[in-house]
């Protein structure tokens, strides 16, 4: 005899409330409801802005400086559904804003932006084995896939050294990388106050210039500057190409360098660049500034773009698992950043500063921030 499937759990007032004391974050959308508070840190403004707007629209609540939501972000909302509300209780709300508890509680009976509730995409892989050898076979559909978040971890290998390699703590790239701007910027000074660095030397020396060891704190600032046009052109051009839908492999690397971080983009284990294939990277860049420059200045470059590449991963952490508070200008990149994930991934691809997106034209347009009537 055939088993009965069990429909969607049902919630009272009261037990909402109750949860909501407990610390809670529940959204109704047409008594479907939702429970956030496991995500709601990591929204632009996040617990912040909440606790400043408990009782007020849903839209205004969750996305900070107000802006239309996304087909991905209603998409997303669905990965936190628990059941459905009583009928009658479609209009409850916290019991008071003086309650520290209820205040993260919102239950409104409208959905954001649309009057349908949004069902996830049917999955086209296997969670429950590597993703990395299944993504080439997806073919024409990879590239809507990928850019359909969600809130999961993500295993690339089915060896366990290999997985273990490809995650890393966000300060493990201070630890590891720091020592060595650290030294090699303390090899860049001394090496620059013996004073036998010139410029144009290997063209001529009647007319080459000395590089003073004061020049080191400009010339740092240029290997920064440099590394930011590279992690733009990087991201832009690398790691956001469109695979051919025919070619397994080149899917498949495109998952492994970047399309991991688009379909998981809260898996915190991901989101710095793992030391050992980062290494390889930085080593090929050292030896290219070697080539190009006299060594004390590629060595000063270098350094400089080093410092930059630190900044970049722990801003773009933060820019994912930090509450800035609002106003800030880290308040406005996350938000910059998180429509980039959601609703823009062919723009905004300026990570610790939105600079290269206004000369390459690839801005996020002022007007998608606003709230949709």
């Amino acid at each position: 005899m055939a088993t009965a499937t069990a429909g969607p759990r049902s919630f009272s007032a009261a037990e909402v409330r109750a949860r909501c004391a407990q610390g809670a974050c529940l959204v109704s959308c047409h008594r479907r409801l939702y429970d956030l508070s496991a995500f709601v840190r990591l929204h632009p403004g996040g617990e912040q802005l909440l606790l400043s707007r408990a009782g007020t629209d849903v839209s205004a609540a969750l996305d900070g400086p107000p802006h239309r939501h996304s087909a991905n972000a209603r998409r997303w909302l669905e990965q936190y559904y628990v059941g459905e509300l009583e009928p009658g209780d479609e209009q409850v709300r916290p019991r008071g804003e003086g309650d520290a508890g209820s205040a993260l509680c919102l239950i409104l009976g409208q959905c954001v932006g649309t009057s349908n509730h949004c069902l996830l995409p049917q999955d086209l892989v296997d969670w429950q084995k590597p993703l990395l050898w299944q993504v080439g076979y997806l073919g024409e559909k990879y590239d809507e896939w990928v850019h359909q978040p969600v809130d999961r971890p993500i295993r690339l290998f089915h060896s366990g050294v290999l997985e273990f390699l490809s995650k890393t703590a966000w300060y493990v790239v201070l630890m590891v990388w720091a020592p060595v701007v650290l030294y090699f910027s303390w090899v860049s000074y001394t090496s620059l106050a013996q004073g036998n660095t010139r410029l144009f030397a290997s063209f001529t020396t009647e007319y080459s210039i000395p590089v003073h060891k004061y020049c080191f704190p400009f010339i740092f600032l240029v290997g920064i500057f440099l590394w930011s046009l590279l992690e733009y052109l990087i991201h832009r051009f690398l790691f956001h190409m469109k695979p051919p839908a025919n070619n397994y492999y080149l899917i498949t690397l495109h998952f492994l360098l970047h399309g991991q971080h688009h379909k998981s983009p809260f898996d915190s284990s991901r989101l710095v660049f793992p030391p050992v294939p980062a290494s390889l990277v930085i080593g090929f860049f050292y030896g290219v500034l070697q080539v190009l420059l006299p060594e004390v200045l590629g060595l000063c470059v270098f350094v400089g773009g080093l410092c930059g590449y630190i900044i970049y991963d722990m801003v773009h952490y933060y820019l994912h698992h930090g509450s800035p508070k609002k106003g800030t200008y880290l308040y406005g990149l996350k938000a910059y950043h998180v429509k980039h994930h959601f609703e823009h991934q062919k723009s905004g691809f300026g990570i610790i500063t939105r600079f290269w997106d206004y000369p390459f034209r690839t801005l996020i347009p002022e007007e998608t921030f606003k709230k949709e009537d």
